[in-house]
Parts: C-alpha cells; sequence; structure tokens
C-alpha cells in the first residue's frame, strides 16, 4: 500500500491525519513490527479502565497492537485494579530499576515504561483523558509504520475547555512556545509541543536522556531533533481532546519544570538545578531538575536482550 507523505506544518516537519490510518492500513503496514502501548499513570481510576478497554477492543483484539502497558506512579486510589481489570499489564514504578530510586514523576515513569516494555514502537498516551478513541493511539503509530525513517511522531489537537482554546495550553503559549521561539526557532512548527500523546522507535528512544519530571516532553523533543534531525520527525492531527483541567496555581510547578529543561538544554549553565518556586501564598515549591541516561546505558536493559 502506497501512503502519500504528509504536508509541511512547519519548516521540515511533516503533518499527518489520524484519519489515514484506520485499523486495516495498520495491520497492512505492520509486519513483524512490534508495537506497546504505555499509560503513564497516578490517580486516575476514573478515566484508565475506559482508555484501556477500548484499546483492547479496537487495537490489541485486532492485532495492531501487541502489548498494554500501565506504569502506576504511586497511585493511592484504584488506577492499578481498574487497569488491570480492563485488560492492561500494570506494573508498579517503584518495581522497575529500583537502583535508581522509587520512581516519581511523569519522566521517570516514561522512561521505566521503556525499559518494562517490549515493542519495537513505543507509544505513549496520557491516562486522564475523556472521550477516548483509539485514534489517539492510531495517529501516532501510523507514520512509524509507514515510514522507516520517521523515528519520532508528535500528536496535537484541539483542545475545547474553555481555559485552553484551540491552541496548546496555558504552559505551552506562556512558557514553552516563547522560549522555543528565543532558543530552539527550528521547533516551533510542532503545534504542541508538550502534548502527552507520541510515539518512537526504540532504536531510537533508548539513545536519548529522559527528564525525570514535567519537562519530559520538551526535552524529548529537542533531545530527538538534535540526534536524529526533524527531517525524521512528524506530527499528527489528532482532532479534539479532552482531559483533565487543572486550575493555574498546580500549573506553576510544571511551567517552571518546562521552563528549566528548554534553558537546561540551552545552555547547562544557564539555570540551576534545584529552584525556589515562590507561590502568591508565600510557599515554596522546590523544583528540582533531574534526568535518567539513555536506556542502552543501563545493563539490565541491555541484558534483557542479550
Amino acid at each position: 500500500m502506497q501512503i502519500i507523505p504528509g504536508t509541511h506544518a512547519g519548516p521540515n516537519i511533516r503533518k499527518y491525519h489520524h484519519g489515514e490510518f484506520p485499523t486495516e492500513v495498520l495491520l497492512d503496514l505492520k509486519a513483524e513490527t512490534s508495537v506497546s502501548v504505555c499509560l503513564p499513570a497516578r490517580n486516575e481510576a476514573t478515566t484508565v479502565g475506559e482508555i484501556v478497554s477500548i484499546l483492547v477492543r479496537d487495537l490489541q483484539a485486532t492485532g495492531v497492537v501487541d502489548e498494554i502497558v500501565v506504569i502506576d506512579d504511586h497511585s493511592t486510589d484504584r488506577t492499578a485494579s481498574v487497569a488491570n481489570a480492563a485488560g492492561a499489564r500494570v506494573v508498579s514504578a517503584d518495581s522497575i530499576l529500583t537502583e535508581h530510586g522509587p520512581g516519581h514523576g511523569k519522566g521517570e515513569v516514561l522512561w521505566k515504561s521503556l525499559h518494562e516494555a517490549h515493542g519495537d514502537v513505543i507509544v505513549w498516551c496520557d491516562a486522564d483523558l475523556r472521550s477516548f478513541d483509539s485514534r489517539f493511539v492510531r495517529g501516532i503509530l501510523g507514520p512509524l509504520l509507514a515510514d522507516p525513517q520517521v523515528v519520532f511522531a508528535k500528536g496535537h489537537y484541539h483542545r475545547p475547555e474553555p481555559t485552553d482554546g484551540a491552541g496548546g495550553g496555558r504552559v505551552t503559549e506562556l512558557v514553552a512556545r516563547p522560549l522555543l521561539s528565543m532558543f530552539f526557532p527550528e521547533l516551533c512548527g510542532f503545534l504542541q509541543p508538550l502534548s502527552g500523546e507520541y510515539g518512537g522507535r526504540r532504536a531510537a528512544l533508548e539513545q536519548v536522556p529522559f527528564v525525570c519530571g514535567y519537562g519530559v516532553e520538551v526535552g524529548l523533543l529537542i533531545d530527538m531533533a538534535s540526534r536524529f534531525g526533524i527531517s525524521r520527525m512528524v506530527q499528527v492531527d489528532l482532532d479534539v481532546r479532552h482531559h483533565r483541567n487543572r486550575p493555574l496555581p498546580q500549573l506553576s510547578p510544571q511551567a517552571t519544570a518546562v521552563a528549566q529543561t528548554i534553558l537546561k538544554r540551552a545552555n547547562p549553565a544557564m539555570v540551576d538545578e534545584m529552584i525556589g518556586l515562590w507561590l502568591a501564598d508565600g510557599s515554596m515549591v522546590p523544583i528540582q531538575f533531574e534526568e535518567r541516561p539513555p536506556m542502552v546505558s543501563i545493563e539490565s536493559y541491555l541484558a534483557r536482550s542479550a
């Protein structure tokens, strides 16, 4: 089957639409490639079950996806049991690579999921999505199966929540986009650099570090572009995305971590690894910059495939 190359959304960034990749097309393209879908989850019992159930029904049962893995990040609700009952393989973050610590934080969990999953292609999806549809995975997976030169696919979408609008969200528009424009303008063609739906080839992902916290998405974007080039990265229109909308005070630590990551990648000496974020109520939140090394430097990971 011939796939028409995507159009350009920005300098050297190809753009696709999820509608180009229905299940039958993905099955035709998949051949011997194995696919893992990984969901980082912390206290997402209200949404993770439906997400897993839809992925099992639409993609795993049809043979498009080989495994669905939920990495439970120290949840205090029923996230693990709900995800397991829906059909996912659930692994606790504090049981993976324990020599590197208990594993709090989104980036840490994503890094550990790369160690835990077995697919040649890894697709990540946030576990707080509402009105979920398999297009969030199909769209990301499509270009990676269609073109062997593509190493990374990033999703974008319309966000109808009142405080987000059609753009990339408050942290994206007020922090990430301005700083990327200053230091990494070649990445500004990515419409939503902080989106939680993206994926890549294991052979590429295992070669880059993972920022431990909220800076993981923009860190991966910068590092994948630096190592492999923007010509090997694409973005995919996933239509509309509904998710839990956080109040502004909860976004301040995330925004700080994103800014810290971009500045660190621009010049490591530009910003401290520990930042005290002072909030309006006079309290201080410590924001620590940490990152995990490329997975190819982890002995247990290398031993797994030896």
